[in-house]
């Protein structure tokens, strides 16, 4: 499938927000493409372990757990393939279109942010692969050199798939899976699930997906269903989170519909979820959870949430909630990927 019709049917938000994590920070974005920025070649080898921000074989901070739950045990019952949101935020774009996978500051950036804060959601029962990948610039979103956008989307998920080739072949062994995303992530993740699972014989395999933070429009799969029982599998999840009561000019200018799971009761029904039900946001600190941080509804194509509570919340000023898609909530995120494994483990068991 060609990179511009993935653009369609996962149209990325016009806006990102810095309060909760520091991934996908925007200034002056420009309108078109940087001048003088230098070539990449440099190219993951997922054979070496730094060539992953996280991998069961060493330790990143996507092994992390938050203060409080740190006595919860965790194991290996499934993989999780997680592909991070956009950490290459430079306008200046010095690495090119797509970043440098040796750039150590931007993996530290990267590792600190959406790996400690979104990819940990995943790992009580799960062994957690993200690779590192030549990300598009996110000036890649919104330039008006459309051609220049295709081929940075295209070189990251050429990494993407490599990476994932190089797991199936070397450490999945019939192992569960989870495809988790975020942002640019879920940009790739969808490609990912139409090339490699939807009408395949890996979806046996798929215990769910976590897409997340993109719009994923009900006519984009042909066959993969979104889960609509908190318990569903071999399915998939997304939703993007704004303050309720404001809806963005690019969602008005849609005109398909979006899939929306609420993440506080993992239906897609339209009625308020209180924040009573959520069970815990992490937000900058990450050990500290946040009870009962965000109320969820489902509104049209997005998800709309109570202020999040938090101190100094009333100097918020943002209705964009995209970089807290994940951490608004976390601990229901964290017991839900139990819930799916465990469900797909008892259905696998009891077939014939």
């Amino acid at each position: 499938m060609k990179t511009n019709k993935i653009i369609r049917g996962l149209q990325p938000p016009a806006v990102f927000i810095l309060f909760l994590i520091s991934s996908c920070s925007i200034k002056n974005l420009p309108s078109s493409s940087a001048k003088n920025v230098k070539q990449v070649f440099s190219l993951p080898d997922f054979s070496v372990l730094k060539y992953w921000a996280s991998h069961p074989w060493k330790h990143d901070p996507a092994d992390s757990i938050p203060a409080g739950i740190q006595d919860k045990k965790t194991d290996s019952l499934a993989d999780v393939f997680f592909i991070y949101p956009t950490t290459y935020t430079d306008p200046d774009m010095p690495d090119g279109w797509n970043a440098d996978v040796d750039n150590n500051v931007l993996n530290t950036k990267t590792d600190y942010s959406t790996i400690l804060f979104q990819a940990s959601v995943f790992n009580q029962h799960s062994r957690i692969f993200s690779p590192r990948y030549r990300q598009a610039n996110i000036t890649a979103f919104f330039t008006k050199d459309t051609a220049e956008a295709r081929k940075a989307f295209d070189t990251a998920y050429s990494d993407i798939k490599k990476a994932f080739d190089y797991y199936l072949k070397n450490y999945n062994h019939g192992q569960p899976i989870i495809i988790a995303s975020h942002s640019q992530g879920t940009l790739h993740a969808g490609r990912l699930l139409k090339e490699y699972f939807e009408n395949k014989e890996l979806q046996k395999q798929l215990v769910a997906a976590y897409i997340i933070g993109l719009p994923v429009f009900t006519n984009y799969f042909s066959s993969l269903r979104p889960c609509t029982e908190p318990a569903a599998t071999g399915c998939f999840v997304s939703w993007r989170t704004f303050k309720e009561g404001f809806v963005p000019d690019f969602v008005l200018a849609e005109n398909q519909k979006v899939v929306v799971i609420n993440p506080l009761t993992w239906v897609m029904d339209s009625s308020e979820a209180p924040a009573s039900l959520n069970k815990g946001g992490v937000l900058k600190n990450f050990n500290k959870i946040i009870p009962a941080v965000v109320s969820a509804r489902i509104h049209g194509n997005i998800l709309w949430t109570s202020l999040p509570k938090f101190f100094g919340n009333i100097f918020l000023r943002t209705k964009t909630y995209h970089v807290g898609d994940i951490n608004l909530f976390y601990m229901n995120i964290r017991e839900n990927v139990e819930t799916r494994i465990f469900s797909f483990l008892k259905n696998r068991t009891s077939e014939p």
